[in-house]
């Protein structure tokens, strides 16, 4: 058999790309390839020699390799370890070598000729342990490998690790500079706005004086804005949340803090937004420098994982005709989220994304920093801000702005209760949320599971008021550690109700538990989705809801009234197969620490 054959097949197809890659064959003139490849010899010793190395004129991160076999028998290895012999098995560790510097696509092709071709990609990113299966069977565009990559779960996962650890550093720098912790996420928020405006781009490098510059980055926002519609009284607001930059001692006295601050979020930020689409940045970013700070309990603010606010969208259902509204949108995480979906779904119609972002999306936000923080996100989002409304939800006008658009799907994780005598109950808030929406509209909120669990008092009653005017679909339960980014030590459950229909006598609530995201927790990090577990997890969730399905250990449908407890955890049966002897262990030393610690001191 002529390998040289399998070869051509593979010169033929990546040749019509070269305006786009570099071609290089057996060896590589980049000197930090060739010594990647010094050891990497598929015999064991010495010098690999990969059949084909790409590199992308657009990013010279991303390489891949290409290893060819003509017998097709000789694809791939049953443990992938007989590197020489078989396609896929020495490809694999070519990757592993070139991954220790570059991001990796790996692949295999096998047959000589087309009809028999086979083909296999593997996804190796940078100082990753394994590559991942990618791209199916079929040799593609370069455009297809470029956009893949870069949209991949494992390289969307790298960036946000690569952004957090960048958001620590900010933190710390800002920390520095004596710029107050509130104050942060509006001057990155700001920062982001002016890199929109091109004049801004080309012209900020140019200020010597950096009081000038302040006033610069200051007064493009200013016009940005309102050259974007913003209406004028929430444009008076903003100019007074943005305007603690013209007198910042650092920001607009020392030199080349600004500057160099404006370099370095155009850098890790700007360029992650542009890559990533519809990622709620600044919320996460309000939540590093807040947690830092330790001030989210006194606040209330608690706002959501990114991962719980997609989960909404995919539990809703969201698509491109949903109109969304959120009463306590804080920086619109749920919005942008939902965004996304609906962006997705509209497949490229620029009518109907028009549409969505002027019509579609509604928040209300109170706090005067937050709301200039979520106008600030959907204007970087590609300006969905047209119906974020400042002012109080409960607020009989602000209702009935919001009702004109005709929400259908209702978000919302409520302020939780920082003063108990004066704040409003988080169900009050989940209540005022279904008043917005039209009949049979879905509203998702999480809320502590003391809400769930009252059977006395004002929180009682609460819960016999949504069961008669709404239906209670649904309670899942969420992880303990949910909030464990933002220091604030709350176990929570999600409630879905159907708006404006009573809940029926007999009806049964699906009940979930679902306490395990996949997330860990990493120092300095907080929970993380470290192993690519969460999207596996996410579709057994939102399969099992929208199908109501009981499993032990799991779910359960249970016909409850306000008197009950809603959790799945009162009605669950326990699956018994899953314990092992470390839950026994840890009971056993669960007990022997409250023996000591409570008993003792009767």
């Amino acid at each position: 058999m002529n390998e040289r054959k399998t070869e051509r097949i593979v010169r033929s197809h990546f040749e019509k790309f070269k305006d786009q890659i570099e071609i290089e064959e057996q060896h590589s003139d980049n000197p930090k390839i060739d010594k990647l490849l010094s050891l990497a010899s598929k015999k064991g010793i010495g010098k690999g020699f990969p059949e084909f190395l790409i590199t992308l004129k657009e990013n010279y991160d991303f390489l891949i390799v290409i290893e060819c076999k003509a017998d097709i028998t000789k694809h791939e290895s049953a443990n992938k370890d007989k590197y020489s012999d078989y396609a896929v098995d020495g490809v694999l560790l070519y990757s592993s070598y070139l991954a220790k510097e570059f991001d990796v696509l790996a692949i295999a092709v096998s047959g000589e000729n087309q009809k028999e071709l086979i083909v296999s990609h593997y996804l190796h990113l940078k100082n990753e342990k394994k590559a991942v299966p990618k791209f199916g069977d079929k040799l593609l565009n370069i455009d297809s490998y470029l956009s893949g990559y870069i949209k991949s779960e494992e390289k969307v996962r790298q960036d946000l690790f690569a952004l957090r650890q960048y958001s620590s550093e900010l933190n710390n720098n800002l920390h520095h500079y004596k710029t107050t912790a509130g104050d942060r996420s509006l001057l990155i928020s700001s920062v982001l706005i002016a890199l929109t405006d091109k004049a801004f781009c080309k012209a900020y490098k140019e200020y010597d004086k950096p009081e000038d510059l302040a006033n610069y980055l200051v007064n493009t926002v200013s016009n940005v804005l309102r050259d974007a519609n913003l209406r004028s009284e929430y444009l008076d607001n903003l100019n007074i949340q943005f305007s603690f930059i013209r007198t910042d001692t650092a920001l607009s006295t020392e030199q080349g803090v600004l500057r160099n601050l404006i370099d370095s979020i155009d850098k890790n930020i700007n360029s992650f937004i542009k890559t990533h689409e519809y990622y709620d940045v600044l919320g996460q970013l309000y939540v590093e420098f807040l947690r830092y700070a330790n001030r989210d309990k006194e606040s209330g603010i608690v706002l959501t994982p990114s991962h719980i606010t997609e989960l909404f969208s995919d539990l809703a259902m969201v698509n491109k005709d949903s109109v969304i509204y959120d009463n306590c949108a804080g920086t619109c995480g749920f919005l942008i989220a939902a965004l996304s979906k609906m962006m997705k779904d509209a497949k490229g119609d620029i009518i109907k994304e028009r549409q969505i972002k002027s019509t579609q999306l509604i928040g209300v936000e109170y706090r005067a920093r937050i709301f200039a923080l979520a106008c600030s996100n959907m204007y970087i989002h590609k300006d969905g801000k047209t119906n974020i409304i400042k002012g109080n939800c409960f607020d009989k006008a602000i209702m009935e702005q919001a009702k004109m658009n005709k929400p259908i799907v209702g978000f919302l994780n409520p302020p939780y209760k920082a003063d108990k005598k004066k704040d409003p109950e988080e169900l009050e808030f989940v209540i005022n949320n279904l008043e917005v929406l039209e009949t049979g509209g879905t509203c998702i909120a999480i809320v502590p599971m003391q809400a769930a669990l009252s059977q006395k008092g004002k929180i009682y009653e609460l819960k016999k008021y949504l069961l008669q005017k709404h239906t209670l679909e649904a309670v899942l339960s969420m992880p303990d550690e949910l909030f464990y980014n933002t220091d604030v030590g709350v176990v929570t459950c999600v409630m879905i109700f159907t708006a404006h229909k009573p809940h029926p006598l007999n009806k049964e609530t699906y009940f979930g538990y679902y306490k395990d995201d996949g997330f860990v927790k990493r120092k300095n990090q907080g929970r993380v989705d470290a192993f690519g577990k969460w999207e596996n997890i996410k579709a057994e969730w939102v399969e099992s809801y929208i199908n109501r399905k009981a499993k032990i250990g799991f779910s359960v449908n249970k016909v409850v009234t306000a008197k009950d407890e809603w959790c799945a955890e009162a009605y669950m049966e326990t699956d018994y197969s899953k314990l092992t002897m470390d839950d026994f262990y840890k009971s056993i030393k669960m007990y022997v620490l409250f023996n000591e610690l409570f008993l003792k001191n009767d």
